[in-house]
């Protein structure tokens, strides 16, 4: 039978890989949409196309703080499985949650 401890080792792995990947998009998202705002502007465009755009962008510049927050509560709780399941440390699904942890690593806060 199967250990549960891998199970919810692949689980949290899949949350911190996702949500890492979630966070980038977000901040791509809004920088195209940045650029887009701007573009409008100097293309002159009516005001109300101008705010509406300014508004998508503000959604999604609120969108990556909750999404950060997320992420950082995700890789703390994988993080503290690592440290607490240190026996599994062979096993395939340990290294790969490591490997996802390093990777996330620079999208977190710098108090992480």
């Amino acid at each position: 039978m199967s250990d549960p401890r891998i199970r919810t080792l692949k689980i949290k792995t899949g949350v911190v890989k996702r949500l890492t990947k979630e966070k980038l998009i977000y901040e791509k998202e809004a920088e195209q949409q940045r650029d887009r705002v701007k573009k409008y502007k100097d293309e002159g465009r009516d005001e109300a196309d101008i705010r509406k755009q300014e508004e998508v962008l503000a959604e999604a510049f609120s969108m990556i703080p909750d999404c950060q927050r997320r992420l950082s509560t995700a890789y703390q709780e994988l993080n503290g499985i690592l440290a607490s399941e240190e026996d599994l440390k062979e096993t395939e699904e340990y290294i790969l949650a490591s490997q996802i942890l390093e990777e996330a690593k620079p999208e977190l806060p710098s108090y992480t």
